[in-house]
């Protein structure tokens, strides 16, 4: 699994890559190839997809995945096997450590986080604390 940050362009119109020094979040084989499935089902190409950690259910702590067109500015910014990913620094820190997968089964399908920074989560399992 290929996985390397971009170095910051000067000047551009568009935000800048950003170095990024750790990499918070990795994808399993089957999440990249998920992502890039809706991407090009969707007509995203070259987009981001944007990983967030929001204010969100009983726990306090939520996922919040897009695919957006442009990172935001002073986001952190790389790429793994083709997908370019974004989280903002907040984001950066609940998540470092974290393995995202794509799990499907008979009566659902979605991504599950691993994420070592999580102390507990909601019985719905839709959110998290730390």
């Amino acid at each position: 699994m290929e996985t390397t940050t971009i170095p910051q362009t000067p000047a551009t119109t568009a935000p800048a890559w950003e170095a990024t020094p750790h990499i918070p979040v990795r994808l399993t084989e089957r999440a990249v190839l998920q992502v890039k499935e809706v991407i090009k089902a969707q007509g995203f190409e070259g987009y981001f997809f944007s990983i967030r950690v929001v204010p969100a259910g009983c726990s306090g702590l939520g996922y919040d995945l897009n695919l957006v067109k442009e990172a935001k500015p002073n986001d952190h910014m790389w790429e793994q096997d083709g997908v370019r990913i974004t989280t903002d620094a907040l984001s950066s820190k609940y998540l470092l450590g974290t393995t995202v997968d794509y799990v499907t089964t008979t009566t659902s399908a979605g991504f599950k986080f691993e994420n070592p920074n999580a102390k507990s989560s909601c019985g719905c399992g839709t959110s998290f604390t730390t």
